[in-house]
């Protein structure tokens, strides 16, 4: 009897003292329980008592099992705060660049995730708390932190920027498209010297590039900041 009881019980001894193991940082009330029984089927053993020893062994290795949940669920919990933690930071600042008027189907769709995973949290589910704050900020990824595309510019001299409607809308600030000119042309028809005359325009006069496809501009052009490249696919992506 001996024989068979004492492997049985050494296999419970080494799964119980693993998780024991494992876990020891993590004081919580199953780990001491774990501990507190692998100590009595020690002793237990030492007194030729087998089958209460195996009795310890196996109540010192469930309550290591349960530790292993207990620590488990914690690490998860604050896993998924601190994704919900960076998503929530994220937004904030996609926010602050003004992402929702420049990437408005981005902005929205994370902001969306956001909200499911705040949901999600809440519910006490975190694994789909963590990959709903992951797709926040995997969809605002690519939006990065620069200048808003500008929403006037001042005319040059010819023989300095060549500046005419055609060559200013093909600007990679303005429309990336010399043929969209006749949108800066109707949008300062009125202070134009000629205004049935498109090409003229003189050096000094300050146009305006009004948005056309929802993009968000503001301020002045300075040709010693860095701008995006407008286009209608980016800005609604």
């Amino acid at each position: 009897m001996r024989k068979v009881i004492v492997p049985l019980m050494l296999m419970f001894l080494c799964s119980g003292f693993a998780f024991a193991l494992k876990f020891s940082y993590k004081n919580n009330r199953y780990q001491k329980l774990a501990e507190q029984y692998f100590a009595k089927a020690g002793k237990a053993f030492d007194a030729g008592e087998y089958v209460l020893a195996v009795d310890y062994a196996e109540k010192a290795s469930e309550n290591a099992r349960l530790s292993e949940e207990f620590v488990n669920k914690n690490l998860s919990s604050k896993t998924a705060e601190d994704l919900l933690l960076r998503a929530k930071n994220r937004l904030d600042f996609a926010k602050s660049i003004h992402a929702d008027e420049n990437y408005p189907v981005a902005f929205s769709a994370a902001q969306d995730y956001y909200n499911q995973a705040n949901w999600a949290f809440n519910k006490k589910d975190y694994a789909s708390t963590a990959s709903l704050a992951q797709k926040v900020l995997d969809t605002l990824a690519g939006i990065k932190g620069m200048n808003p595309l500008p929403k006037f510019y001042i005319v040059q001299p010819w023989e300095i920027t060549r500046d005419c409607l055609w060559n200013i809308s093909g600007r990679t600030y303005v429309y990336n498209n010399p043929w969209l000119w006749e949108n800066l042309y109707e949008a300062n028809k009125s202070i134009l010297p000629e205004p049935e005359n498109p090409n003229l325009i003189l050096p000094g006069m300050k146009l305006e590039i009004p948005s056309i496809s929802g993009e968000y501009r503001s301020g002045t052009y300075d040709p010693n900041k860095t701008y995006g490249t407008y286009s209608p696919v980016n800005i609604n992506k």
